[in-house]
């Protein structure tokens, strides 16, 4: 753990680590050295020798001061490593996540790496600051006053060194039974904030279902689940903590028992072995603190794993130059993708291409594979070596740079997410070096101007955090400007009109068709507006594609998709009428 602390910090401030670490250690000697001390003080006084009492209490006043200031250094130079450590990880996650393919953000990760980047760097920044001091004072002081020991009363010495394997064992015999149930209360302890942010941003929703309160049932198996794993570590705990505990005290006792038989056998050294005894119970003190941080070391010890185990996770590879491009024409040959490795393919065998300036609607019933095929193209996820290949402008879409997939292409997504901010700032985000007249322009087009005439602060209303002060299909419209602003050649958008109203619907075809004039736009489509005015429509079933071609020619080849078609054209002349 200590060695993990060093590599997290950097070769930069490893020099005040080490700095740091000698500190402490010397802080246990010196507290050591001070309880050592304590026997001749005691013993002179015992005998009625003032004066060389006295010369002894000078030298352990000068122990008690100098482990002060040790002590003093110490603390200090830890508040300041926490700090930096908290900076450090809160910097090294932020970058490593960014690196990470979007589709490693699943399951229940987001809120474990939220639990992580929050109380879990709490933790971690708490090692320097508050634990490492007692942890090493538990294992140098004690060391010293054996030393001392053995020098005073060897006899008495050989007792305490045996007694430490046995502290020890005990104390990782406990360590371990508590450990036992750490990763599954971490598990439930993330799974229940997910919740609690799940019930407080779906409140309208719940509200409107009549599920809030004890009626919201997986907040409440969240909770119950977390209490109950957290009562199962207590009850594995506490027989740890009473058993380490009741050892350091019988030792003690053993210690004790051996110290006066040796005064019943030499009376003449009483005094000493009187001032022994005591220095035999500083020897039980930091042994028995020991216990009462185990816990909390542990769990900064499980903090500092998981997020080495992120930060251990592969990030998208990246090529060391720019790739050399030639326009913006996209390519997928023989792609095959599986969500899980040796699980069945999402997709099977891909192939197609999309010329610049094309419009190219991907349709398909549920788990056809739509979205799939849209996030490899933003390389969201990356398919296996040898399981396909997409080339963008000639070039392997792995061989691209990260800027360079950031100029290229600009994906769209169903599920927008605003900043808190005005609505200018957040289109902006696409160029933010770009002028007023073109953000103005670009919100002309997606119809964003529309929405921001009817709002009371105008282009500088805070959209709130997500874009809660607007409705879904805004959000869309906003989401396109920033497309739109952008200016790359090829646009991925997934499900743009999907669950809308009529005038969102309207406006976002508009800025669709902008965008089709100009750009490569690949998108996948429920809507038929979207899709009859295409390039080319390939439709998926089963992670394949069955059909190709454009609207008139797969109505007329009278398949898959022109039973989709007149589905949804049924569906369409849906009126509802009044009854009587």
């Amino acid at each position: 753990m200590i060695r993990e602390l060093g590599r997290l910090l950097g070769t930069e401030h490893r020099p005040a680590y080490r700095l740091y670490l000698t500190a402490l250690v010397l802080y246990g000697v010196l507290q050591g050295l001070a309880y050592i001390l304590l026997v001749p003080v005691l013993r002179d006084l015992l005998r009625g020798d003032v004066a060389a009492a006295t010369r002894w209490f000078g030298a352990l006043a000068a122990a008690v001061v100098a482990s002060w200031l040790v002590s003093y250094a110490g603390q200090q130079l830890g508040f300041r490593l926490g700090h930096l450590l908290s900076r450090t990880l809160h910097h090294r996650l932020g970058d490593h996540l960014a690196q990470l393919p979007i589709g490693w953000f699943g399951g229940d990760r987001v809120g474990r790496v939220g639990q992580l980047a929050s109380k879990g760097v709490v933790d971690i920044m708490g090692l320097p600051a508050h634990l490492l001091q007692p942890l090493l004072s538990a294992a140098v002081t004690p060391v010293t006053v054996v030393t001392g020991l053995l020098v005073l009363d060897w006899r008495l010495g050989l007792c305490a060194l045996a007694a430490v394997p046995l502290v020890f064992a005990v104390y990782r015999w406990a360590a371990g039974r508590a450990a036992t149930v750490d990763e599954e209360l971490h598990h439930r302890s993330a799974e229940a904030g997910d919740r609690i942010v799940e019930f407080a941003r779906l409140q309208p929703v719940l509200r409107a279902a009549g599920r809030t309160g004890d009626g919201y049932v997986q907040l409440a198996d969240a909770l119950s689940a977390q209490h109950a794993v957290g009562r199962r570590q207590v009850r594995r705990a506490l027989p740890a903590l009473g058993g380490t505990a009741l050892t350091v005290q019988l030792v003690f006792t053993a210690l004790l028992v051996a110290g006066a038989s040796l005064a019943l056998t030499e009376p003449d050294r009483i005094p000493e072995l009187v001032a022994l005894l005591t220095l035999l119970a500083r020897f039980a003190e930091p042994l028995a603190a020991s216990a009462e941080y185990g816990a909390q070391i542990r769990t900064a010890r499980n903090s500092l794993a998981r997020i080495n185990e992120v930060l251990a996770t592969p990030p998208l590879p990246e090529p060391t130059r720019p790739a050399d491009l030639d326009g913006s024409r996209v390519e997928v040959d023989r792609l095959t993708f599986s969500h899980v490795d040796g699980g069945p393919p999402a997709l099977r065998e891909i192939t197609f291409t999309a010329e610049p300036g094309t419009t190219t609607a991907i349709v398909g019933p549920s788990g056809a594979g739509k979205t799939t095929l849209l996030w490899l193209l933003a390389r969201f996820l990356d398919a296996e070596p040898g399981a396909g290949t997409i080339r963008v402008g000639g070039a392997d879409l792995r061989d691209l740079t990260g800027e360079q997939r950031a100029d290229l292409i600009t994906p769209v997504l169903q599920d927008v997410y605003l900043f808190d901010g005005g609505i200018a700032d957040n289109i902006r985000l696409a160029r933010p070096d770009a002028d007023p007249a073109e953000v103005v322009e670009a919100a002309r087009l997606a119809r964003v101007d529309e929405i921001v005439e009817r709002l009371p602060d105008g282009w500088d209303t805070q959209v709130g955090e997500g874009g809660s002060a607007l409705s879904g299909g805004e959000r869309q419209r906003v989401s396109l400007a920033r497309a739109l602003l952008k200016k790359s050649p090829i646009v991925l958008l997934d499900e743009a009109t999907a669950a809308v109203d009529p005038e969102n619907e309207a406006a976002i075809t508009e800025a669709l068709a902008s965008l089709a004039r100009t750009r490569t736009v690949l998108v996948v489509a429920h809507r038929l507006t979207t899709v009859t005015g295409a390039d080319q429509i390939l439709v998926l079933d089963g992670g394949r594609i069955v059909e190709r071609g454009t609207h008139p020619e797969l109505v007329a080849a009278d398949g898959r998709y022109a039973a989709f078609w007149h589905g949804r054209r049924r569906a369409g002349g849906w009126r509802l009428r009044p009854v009587g």
